[in-house]
């Protein structure tokens, strides 16, 4: 009776790296509290991304930079305030990252409806799976129960999030940092299949000599190369953006993987899935994904869920923000 007296008071002590605090996240969680929670940010989603498809991605992809800075805590959403340095000023989300207002809006309508319920990482997490359905990428089950950080972390957003021309071996231990394996990361990669990319992100591998060698040693990519260098001049077009799957780039569909089998990969942080591939196993899960597509979603599924049970804060831990953008007052 002791031992287990003494392993359960371990167990408890140990907290979240014991058991995991993607286990005290449920399904249905909001359904008591704020039973409309779902619908309202579904809704939302929706309004956004038919007023401007490509929002789909942006919200998929702030879920992403979210996560992989300190968890999927909504720490990405703070603004700089007080002792607060944002996030958004971090070299992967200045100027890049967007959708925030949407959630703005979808918060606003849930604090009217359920005022202090829902978490601003929750919304991140839902509306990342509503923006990927109304583009036809596969359906899921989010489990809610998330709470929202107290902090920003800066050095954490330079440091973690991977760049557009990221090395495979630089992808890998990003991703692993973050409990991601490397098929997460081949299958997570996928979320490129929709959304645009600014030339800043890919034009040094259009004009460096040792960059277009590397890239093009197999001859390829010519007719590519040519549509980029009209798209994306030597100068005086950093913002001008780019379609991450020229084929079908407003859908998330399994076309980024047929793309980078072709030839047609737009990043360098694409590319290298092929280029470094040393012993063929990602190029194996390439053609995999490009041959079928169900194949994909389903990878993809299980790979983001994962994703978004990341260091999550639950149960006393952080907070229920009533605004996004800031930690709430004390004593509110």
């Amino acid at each position: 009776m002791e031992i287990v007296f003494l392993i359960s008071l371990a167990l408890i002590l140990q907290g979240r790296e014991a058991l995991g605090d993607h286990e005290l996240l449920i399904h249905d969680y909001y359904k008591e509290q704020c039973p409309s929670a779902e619908e309202i940010v579904g809704r939302n989603v929706e309004i956004a991304v038919r007023k401007d498809p490509r929002m789909a991605a942006s919200l998929l992809r702030m879920h992403f930079h979210d996560c992989f800075v300190m968890g999927c805590d909504a720490s990405v959403l703070l603004d700089s305030y007080g002792n607060i340095v944002s996030e958004k000023q971090a070299v992967p989300n200045l100027n890049s990252l967007r959708g925030f207002k949407v959630i703005d809006k979808i918060k606003y309508l849930l604090e009217e409806a359920c005022p202090l319920t829902v978490s601003c990482a929750d919304i991140l997490a839902m509306a990342a799976r509503d923006a990927v359905l109304l583009r036809g990428g596969p359906r899921w089950k989010v489990k809610l129960g998330r709470r929202d950080s107290l902090k920003a972390s800066l050095d954490g957003a330079n440091q973690f999030i991977p760049t557009p021309n990221s090395s495979l071996e630089t992808l890998i231990s990003n991703f692993g940092q973050q409990g991601l394996d490397i098929e997460d990361l081949v299958t997570l990669s996928g979320s490129h299949t929709m959304g645009k990319a600014r030339c800043l992100s890919f034009k040094q591998r259009l004009y460096d000599e040792n960059q277009i060698e590397r890239h093009d040693k197999y001859k390829r990519y010519t007719t590519f190369q040519k549509i980029l260098h009209s798209i994306c001049k030597q100068s005086g077009t950093d913002n001008v953006l780019a379609p991450l799957d020229s084929r079908t780039p407003a859908r998330f569909d399994n076309h980024y993987f047929i793309n980078l089998l072709e030839g047609y990969g737009l990043l360098g942080s694409d590319n290298v899935l092929i280029n470094e591939d040393q012993e063929g196993d990602i190029t194996k899960q390439l053609w995999a994904y490009a041959s079928d597509q169900e194949l994909f979603f389903a990878s993809f599924v299980k790979s983001i869920i994962k994703m978004g049970n990341i260091n999550v804060l639950t149960g006393n831990e952080g907070e229920i923000r009533r605004n996004c953008r800031f930690v709430n007052p004390l004593g509110s």
